[in-house]
């Protein structure tokens, strides 16, 4: 789904806690914070079909299946008839610079 097939509906910005993954085992983490951002947004907007875009579920496994991130900032568009998607507008962590950065 892409903006190209029709406008959205109805776009939104979300803060989506995903603290709740941390309570599942380790190993299985990042699968359950997805899992939390697909029913947040399905239970808000009231849509049966959430696609994820790349760079959100690039977001939650950057710091592999065992840290996914404590909350994202998410745009959430509705298409007519074609469900709802997910694009990723910041996240909520800052980064902080490496040893290296930090001498110079």
């Amino acid at each position: 789904m892409s903006s190209e097939e029709g406008k959205p509906v109805l776009e939104r910005e979300y803060v989506i806690p995903l603290a709740d993954a941390y309570r599942a085992p380790r190993k299985k983490r990042a699968k359950v914070a997805v899992r939390i951002l697909r029913e947040f947004v399905a239970r808000h907007v009231k849509a049966d079909l959430v696609k994820i875009s790349d760079s959100v579920n690039k977001i939650i496994w950057s710091r592999s299946i065992e840290k996914p991130p404590r909350r994202i900032h998410v745009l959430v568009k509705v298409f007519e008839e074609e469900g709802v998607e997910v694009e990723k507008v910041r996240v909520a962590h800052v980064d902080l610079p490496k040893a290296s950065e930090e001498a110079s």
